[in-house]
């Protein structure tokens, strides 16, 4: 089937046809094949971050990105004598937060306006204010807005203060250059369906060997204990504890394999870069205004501002939808907005595609 348009949107994303393809073959979870396919992966994960594999793992986690953070924030933390500080400037930092309720893991919630990147300078405050903290977590790219969080200014200053350190890079990694040798941090979290350019399905975890042996009777769950998870893939390479989605496994294999054809993560961000500058410049132009500082934007994703009060986003939407392409409500409470990504299977001429669509919009509705 004809895929009726394409996704600008922060993943699931548009996928080349060879990802897809990769799905159309059924596997058995236990074949050496699919295991070799698997610890393949884990491998190329820790590549991609420039992670040493000496000092880091990847695990593989079924479900979604959240199920990935989940997992980590249950298990990295003990069950007791910990807090947890979170840096929030967005509904995915948010939702950490939510996690930990969950969890009844003591928190500290640092929030900054959703436009607002998050600022080294507050969080040294909070860690001064706040000498029970244990542990720390943060978005890299929060795709509420499409800010980019200094992750390399905040990273280094918790760990001179010996707290493990969570970063959820699941719209970045692959997509935005990091060297998990020179950050340091613990544990960092990203999915399939994102910049790789895969399929949803599983989730990954970058961990610190050294680290993570610690965390053993931490998990509150069964099927998110992070710990017994690379476990079973170390005792039996290759091996998921449950069933695997192996369908979105071989998709992924593909992907990775496209992702070193385009170059690497350098080529594929300055892709992402061209293709976020000329929506930007375009949209502006066309009368839409920026949420945030372009000093803050990153290449994921970015929100635009109603043009008007009367601005009906619905009859926008469809209009677009119609012609070949999908984009995002806004996630913004305080500012009527909504959002365009400009990852996947994306180049300029999809973008300048676009703005033709919005242009004709505009003129229908003046």
């Amino acid at each position: 089937m004809k895929q009726p348009y394409l996704l600008l949107t922060p993943g699931p994303l548009s996928t080349t046809p060879s990802v897809k393809d990769a799905m159309q073959i059924d596997y058995c979870t236990w074949d050496s094949d699919y295991r070799t396919v698997t610890e393949t992966i884990r491998e190329q994960i820790l590549a991609l971050a420039n992670a040493n594999p000496a000092t880091y793992t990847t695990v593989l986690l079924q479900g979604s990105g959240s199920y990935g953070v989940e997992a980590t924030i249950g298990t990295a933390i003990p069950r007791d004598g910990a807090t947890l500080l979170i840096a929030i400037n967005g509904a995915y930092g948010q939702r950490i937060s939510e996690i930990a309720e969950y969890y009844r893991i003591p928190h500290v919630d640092i929030v900054f306006n959703e436009d607002e990147a998050v600022a080294p300078a507050r969080i040294s405050e909070a860690l001064a204010t706040h000498p029970e903290i244990t542990h720390f977590a943060m978005i890299h790219s929060e795709t509420t807005t499409g800010i980019l969080n200094p992750i390399e200014a905040i990273v280094p200053m918790l760990k001179e203060r010996g707290i493990i350190t969570i970063i959820d890079a699941m719209s970045s990694l692959g997509g935005v250059p990091l060297d998990m040798d020179t950050l340091a941090c613990d544990y960092l979290v990203s999915s399939a369906n994102k910049c790789v350019q895969g399929v949803p399905g599983f989730a990954f975890i970058i961990a610190k060997q050294a680290v993570l042996v610690e965390t053993a009777d931490n998990a509150r769950s069964l099927c998110l204990d992070l710990y017994a998870q690379w476990q079973a893939m170390t005792k039996q390479p290759g091996k998921w504890r449950f069933t695997s989605p192996t369908h979105v496994v071989h998709a992924f294999a593909q992907a990775l394999i496209e992702l070193t054809a385009e170059g690497g993560v350098t080529p594929r961000y300055q892709r992402y870069h061209a293709n976020q500058i000329l929506l930007s410049d375009g949209m502006q132009a066309l009368g839409f205004d920026l949420v945030i500082d372009p000093a803050d934007q990153g290449p994921i994703i970015t929100s635009f501002k109603y043009p008007s009060q009367h601005f009906d986003f619905d009859d926008f939407y469809q209009f677009i939808k119609e012609r070949g392409f999908v984009i995002y409500p806004g996630k913004v409470s305080a500012i009527p907005s909504f959002r365009i990504g400009t990852i996947g299977d994306v180049d300029t001429a999809d973008i300048k595609r676009l703005l033709a669509i919005i242009g004709d919009y505009q003129q229908l509705n003046r």
